[in-house]
């Protein structure tokens, strides 16, 4: 097979919750161990830090690979969904997994693994531990796929789990309160091993604590004792941070949001040098942690290749893309939104069928011409669906059948000083990113 029949072949033949949502979602850990134990446990061969949580895991372990990059260490990066291409989700030291590799994994492994009928984040997550065993990595950052105690994620033990919030996301799944989705997400606390939790509110926090306890896991809550003193925007796009250990810290990626994952990240961080599991001096680079943490935040995207948070692709108009998704990302991305100076905004939007679609409405501008649209998968709203339930919002706009179309039309109606945004769902904004690249 080519690679694109090899991939077209997983993304067709293999249950995928991301095209298929509750039909392609497989509970349980029984395929996970079976392929675990047929490639001989390769994730026991490297460190990992497991990444839950549900906003901002994405930006987060992207962050922490880059960071332990610049320490000079060998990092493997696992995470999902992909935007572009299959590849994105397993990377080492920034470059993806080789095409060759995909093809050559699938072909040499379909007769053990078709019988198990495994889906395709199983799958993917066994071609993942594997690779990085064969590619010598010292970490492994790895990004949870949904939730945590079931996830086929869960079978390592880490040297640091890092919990980065909890909203509403996925409530068929990981339940209908807070608290029973930060249980969910709790599932990954290991026995001693240190946990560090970004945000956590009233409902949540006691479920992290005694699940903590009970691990006898050390816990530390990000906000109790802040590293992120004060966030800007830093006039280029990024943010600057003051910071109480690290001095000023200029972050590449920009967004409101981001405030939360730095403050998250350096107390991981903080946590990793403290214990001696991450010393820069450690890796090819002569250099200091703190160095190293300001090296990383510059240089995230360039590093890991990560896309879609609040990505700037073009200037008159300037048009951004971000892959905020829930009520919870929409918080910070509807107060950025009305932040934006700009002649007239116009937002392509579009979302999927297991989200809060009226909840994210309501976060929504009401000054700006909308361009409803649906992404190419089986989940998406249809574009007639999603402005009837904008107009009860008080959102105006028209319908269109594709991403590329509605961008089209957003940039024909555009002034030069106007803003574009395209968001409302990660696949929305995988169609747009396969589409148009940076100017």
């Amino acid at each position: 097979m080519t690679y694109k029949e090899t991939t077209e072949y997983l993304f067709s033949q293999l249950p995928m919750f991301e095209k298929q949502g509750a039909a392609g979602y497989k509970e349980g850990l029984y395929n996970t161990k079976e392929l675990d134990r047929h490639f001989g446990h390769p994730h026991r061969s490297y460190r990992t830090i497991h990444v839950a949580g549900t906003n901002g895991k994405g930006s987060c372990s992207h962050t922490l690979a880059a960071f332990l990059q610049e320490c000079g260490y060998r990092v493997g990066l696992y995470t999902s969904p992909h935007l572009k291409d299959f590849r994105e989700r397993i990377r080492v030291d920034g470059a993806p997994i080789g095409e060759k590799y995909v093809v050559d994994f699938v072909e040499s492994e379909r007769g053990f693994f078709e019988p198990l009928h495994p889906s395709f984040f199983e799958l993917t997550t066994a071609m993942a531990f594997k690779y990085f065993k064969e590619q010598g990595v010292d970490f492994a950052v790895v990004e949870v796929g949904l939730g945590g105690r079931l996830d086929c994620t869960n079978i390592i033990t880490p040297v640091l789990s890092v919990i980065t919030n909890i909203s509403f996301d996925h409530t068929q799944f990981l339940g209908d309160t807070l608290a029973k989705i930060a249980a969910e997400k709790a599932g990954i606390i290991k026995s001693g091993v240190p946990v560090v939790v970004g945000e956590s509110l009233p409902e949540t926090r006691p479920v992290f604590t005694a699940k903590a306890a009970e691990a006898g896991a050390p816990i530390a809550f990000a906000e109790d004792d802040a590293e992120v003193t004060s966030a800007r925007p830093d006039g280029k796009g990024g943010m600057a941070y003051a910071t109480k250990h690290f001095g000023t810290l200029y972050g590449e990626l920009g967004g409101i949001y981001q405030a939360k994952n730095a403050n998250t990240v350096l107390t991981a961080i903080r946590q990793l040098t403290a214990t001696g599991t991450v010393c820069a001096n450690d890796g090819a680079h002569s250099r200091t942690t703190g160095e190293a943490a300001k090296a990383a935040f510059a240089r995230v995207s360039e590093l890991t290749g990560l896309m879609g948070r609040w990505q700037k692709v073009r200037s008159h108009p300037t048009v951004v893309c971000d892959t905020g998704h829930n009520v919870g990302g929409w918080k910070y991305l509807g107060e950025q939104l009305r932040q934006v100076e700009c002649r007239k905004m116009h937002i392509v939007f579009g979302m999927v069928d297991d989200k809060d679609i009226d909840g994210v409405l309501s976060l929504l501008p009401k000054q700006a011409s909308y361009y409803f649209t649906k992404p190419s998968t089986k989940r998406a709203l249809t574009e007639q669906s999603v402005k009837a339930k904008a107009q009860q919002h008080g959102l105006c706009g028209e319908c269109f059948p594709s991403v590329g179309e509605a961008y089209e039309a957003a940039r024909s109606a555009a002034g030069p000083d106007d803003f574009i945004f395209v968001g409302g769902s990660s696949y929305v904004v995988a169609d747009f990113l396969t589409l148009h690249t940076a100017d």
